[in-house]
């Protein structure tokens, strides 16, 4: 059957009876996390949510003040899950999450001109789509697209669109002839009732059952944002409809404002800015590099030349890195004495060396990564590692002087 939703792919509000309401658990991913929501499973007598089908996620909306959080198609109905019952057999208020839908109307009618256009220009074929969040992208059964060929395509489709071409649904019975010229990927197995298809007038006819815009001009404008590899032999081709491409523009400029404020230059001259910038930085961590060895060689000569040396060097510093304690522990002699460093945030997390005689680093490295809450290994009188937090390098300090004191007396 049809639904209200594909029947008026522009109605907002619907009113219609609550035909079941069953206990049910939505599976969901919340901020990388997976949950299980505890809800209900309703059946309408009729419905203008849109199931998820077609390559089109589903709706949102309310039932009544019950937010619809899922619609799914199982059969000839459309289940909605709720977190709140709703009374069977009661009349109820249904009222689409209009933004989304019409989002959702743009990209897929989108998506059927690009297809039907990339077909008749070029032969490319269309094997699968997504309609993404923010951008969708078609995939193509051919392995590149020229540069020239997406210009060509892009201009296409906006002509069509400025010709405001309709769209038309039909509805087919399968024995019907008309059917076999239709375009279509296949019906899926739970099928019932007649074959919906989606009519770009003069344009294409293919097997749809999402919802669709009833004129390109609705369209307002396709913008092909360019290619990308897909799978074997395949290119994807991402694309922005309608009130996608505006709030594409909004942001580009918004950003472009926020670098012209930055670079101090206007946005014809951004990349070359960038350009500079990032040579100027490379030069200046080529030079910050070679400095802090400088200063690590220094560090430790200075204190092998010291006459009041113990048989313990400690040292932590803000800047520095894996080679700059490395090069420290080379210049002394860590065959008789125990060398600590510390690179990072004094209380926040940071690298650390232990180094010195093996035995002794075998025996208390261990030791100083559960103190610092760290990760690391060690072989041949070193021990080294990320440490969590540097909040107990004093602790640590304290221990190893003790360990150095018990060891010379």
């Amino acid at each position: 059957m049809a639904f209200q939703c594909q029947r008026d792919c522009y109605m907002k509000v619907f009113v219609t009876s609550v035909v079941s309401c069953c206990p049910a658990e939505l599976k969901q991913e919340v901020n990388g996390k997976k949950e299980t929501l505890k809800g209900f499973d309703v059946i309408l007598q009729d419905t203008v949510l849109f199931p998820e089908g077609g390559g089109q996620p589903d709706d949102r909306g309310l039932i009544g003040e019950a937010p619809v959080l899922k619609v799914t198609r199982q059969g000839p109905d459309a289940v909605h899950f709720v977190t709140s019952p709703v009374e069977v057999g009661q009349e109820v208020r249904v009222k689409v999450d209009w933004e989304r839908r019409f989002d959702h109307m743009q990209q897929h009618s989108g998506q059927h001109l690009i297809t039907a256009l990339a077909d008749s220009m070029f032969g490319y074929k269309t094997t699968s789509w997504d309609l993404g969040r923010h951008r969708s992208t078609i995939e193509l059964d051919t392995p590149s697209v020229k540069a020239a060929q997406l210009q060509e395509l892009e201009e296409a489709v906006n002509e069509k669109i400025r010709a405001h071409i309709p769209v038309n649904v039909q509805l087919l019975s399968l024995n019907d002839p008309a059917v076999e010229k239709v375009r279509s990927r296949g019906l899926p197995e739970d099928h019932a009732g007649p074959i919906r298809v989606v009519d770009i007038d003069g344009i294409d006819a293919n097997m749809c059952c999402g919802t669709h815009v009833k004129n390109l001009s609705h369209l307002q404008v396709i913008k092909l944002l360019g290619t990308e590899k897909g799978k074997k032999n395949k290119t994807n081709l991402i694309f922005l409809a309608g009130n996608r491409v505006l709030k594409y523009a909004e942001k580009s400029y918004s950003t472009e404002r926020s670098l012209v404020s930055l670079l101090k230059t206007g946005p014809d001259e951004h990349v070359q800015a960038v350009d500079k910038l990032q040579k100027s930085f490379k030069l200046l961590q080529k030079t910050n590099l070679s400095l802090l060895r400088d200063t690590a060689v220094f560090i430790a000569q200075n204190f092998m030349n010291n006459p009041e040396r113990g048989n313990f060097f400690s040292l932590h510093k803000k800047e520095g890195d894996n080679e700059f304690m490395n090069i420290i522990a080379n210049e002394i002699n860590t065959e008789e004495i125990l060398v600590f460093l510390t690179v990072g945030e004094e209380k926040g997390p940071g690298l650390f060396l232990l180094a010195g005689p093996s035995g002794q680093v075998t025996e208390l490295g261990p030791q100083i990564l559960e103190l610092l809450q760290g990760k690391g290994a060690g072989k041949n009188g070193r021990f080294q590692g990320k440490a969590n937090s540097l909040a107990k390098r004093e602790e640590v300090e304290a221990l190893l002087r003790q360990h150095c004191k018990h060891h010379s007396s």
